[in-house]
């Protein structure tokens, strides 16, 4: 039917596309998924490209998937702008489809890019759609602050194969593995549909099981030693809903959740989620923390919570310690835009909405870690986890990572595990365990290879004890943070593209 022939089925099924890559991701944790639908995307371009069709229809390829998997993704900024910012619900929506719209861009850029750039079909396409995917996520990551969120190497933590790879390129190399092994599947699903394809269609299935044992010997490889002695911890959840945190007549709800739950739950290092206390450090009854003090002191240990200090002048969003360790503190240097602070021009965004706080002052990018049990941790306060490159600025010092968080913004969404997954790939990049304690949930210890060893059922009430320990030395991702999977990248687009350079011989290749 004429109708059909020429109706524009890639962009219908596009979108689709991303949408499902979402199940790729926790909660759902079907890694394979983002395989196939990468391999999808590829599939897509790719006839784009033998067609020579211009590259805006790669572009809007390329876009339309991100559209959709930012939409499914990442679809409870919504519930915060909404639910808990008071935006009405129609310009909140339209704020959600305009912030997904945005991220969509850095697939179009890859798209387009894949539709001026692509060899012919075979194993050096391929190479080029991984090379140019990991280059968008990896501006996405940083452009205007960035926003890594579903950057595609977070569905690859344990049991995927491919986690074996994360202490070496971290979650951008791991990213463009995953990009890889998407376009190579869709290679061997043409080579079955095509003759005369069979050398090219081998010679991608032999890369590809190398790929993936590879990645399983890698797994088994134990990038940092142990140091010092196991250290007991009781992560703090008060599940305190966001309506009530910052009423007034709801503080002391607060206050008591947090003493009744320490008091019961002794351990050498106490942690409460961030902004626990609702409050400025200065308003905290002196009583309150002389009691607080008192309980981190008969195990001859430290309490860490989340407040606010400073005053209505100039403020930041901090963690302090007290206890047998002495006073510290460490003042978040990420800041959320819209939430924490409000970028230059949009003064008006918050008469839309009622988020308490706006005008956090940042903290230095390099801030000590807390010594405390003979471990050094590292703090890192709500989304700035989820931000590699910086995490490892605190090492090879720190020992143990903690973050501390209030998830309550997004509800019941797929927030709350999408944050976890990104902090098991934190501890698989850095070979460190990492602490989470979060107001309403995931809260969590994660073991240096990045598999949960325990969890808080979300929105309860209670306390996660266990013992964990501190690693000692590097992993290749922190020596060289990102640039390693960037130059990686830059060079298989020279390899790979003859549009580019390419090597002598690459004019001369067949399909």
């Amino acid at each position: 039917m004429r109708w059909a022939e020429s109706f524009p089925w890639r962009r219908v099924i596009a979108p689709l596309l991303g949408a499902a890559s979402v199940f790729a991701f926790a909660p759902f944790g079907g890694f394979p998924i983002v395989w196939l639908t990468l391999g999808g995307l590829y599939a897509l371009l790719g006839t784009a490209a033998d067609k020579r069709v211009p590259a805006r229809e790669g572009a809007l390829l390329g876009g339309l998937f991100g559209l959709g998997g930012f939409l499914a993704g990442v679809s409870w900024i919504f519930v915060s702008l909404s639910t808990f910012g008071g935006m009405p619900t129609a310009i909140a929506a339209f704020a959600t489809l305009l912030f997904c719209a945005g991220m969509a861009l850095y697939p179009a850029l890859a798209g387009a890019l894949f539709a001026r750039l692509a060899p012919p079909p075979g194993w050096r396409r391929a190479l080029v759609f991984a090379a140019l995917w990991t280059l968008s996520e990896w501006l996405r990551g940083w452009v205007l602050t960035g926003f890594p969120w579903l950057a595609a190497g977070y569905a690859q933590t344990p049991p995927s194969p491919l986690a074996g790879f994360a202490p070496i390129v971290g979650v951008y190399g791991v990213s463009l593995l995953t990009a890889l092994t998407g376009a190579f599947l869709a290679e061997i699903f043409r080579g079955g549909r095509q003759k005369g394809t069979r050398p090219q269609t081998a010679v991608v299935t032999v890369l590809l099981a190398a790929l993936f044992c590879g990645g399983v010997a890698l797994s088994g490889h134990a990038w940092t030693t142990p140091q010092g002695q196991l250290t007991r911890v009781a992560l703090l959840q008060g599940n305190i809903a966001q309506d009530d945190k910052w009423l007034s007549e709801k503080l002391e709800q607060s206050l008591l959740a947090y003493y009744y739950l320490t008091r019961d739950n002794p351990a050498r290092l106490t942690v409460l989620p961030e902004a626990a206390l609702p409050m400025f450090y200065s308003d905290v009854p002196e009583d309150y923390l002389d009691a607080m003090n008192q309980f981190a002191a008969r195990q001859d240990g430290d309490l860490l919570f989340g407040i606010v200090t400073g005053d209505w002048s100039q403020y930041a969003n901090s963690a302090v310690s007290l206890g047998v360790s002495g006073s510290q503190r460490y003042d978040k240097s990420h800041l959320v835009p819209f939430g924490e602070f409000v970028p230059p021009g949009f003064a008006w965004f918050l008469d839309m909405v009622h988020i308490p706080m706006s005008g956090f002052t940042p903290g230095r990018k390099t801030q000590a870690p807390f010594l405390i049990d003979g471990q050094r941790i590292a703090v890192n306060i709500c989304y700035e986890d989820a931000f590699g490159e910086e995490i490892i600025g605190a090492l090879p010092e720190a020992t143990i990572l903690l973050n501390i968080s209030n998830m309550a913004w997004f509800g019941n969404s797929l927030a709350p595990a999408q944050h976890l997954q990104i902090a098991r790939m934190r501890a698989l990049e850095t070979g460190r365990m990492i602490l989470r304690a979060t107001n309403t949930g995931m809260t969590a210890i994660i073991g240096a290879d990045g598999v949960v060893q325990a969890a808080l059922p979300p929105f309860t009430r209670a306390a996660l004890t266990g013992d964990v320990q501190g690693y000692a030395g590097e992993t290749p991702y922190t020596r060289w943070g990102n640039w390693l999977t960037v130059g990686i990248a830059f060079l298989l687009l020279a390899f790979a593209c003859p549009k580019i350079g390419g090597f002598p011989f690459s004019s001369r290749w067949k399909a």
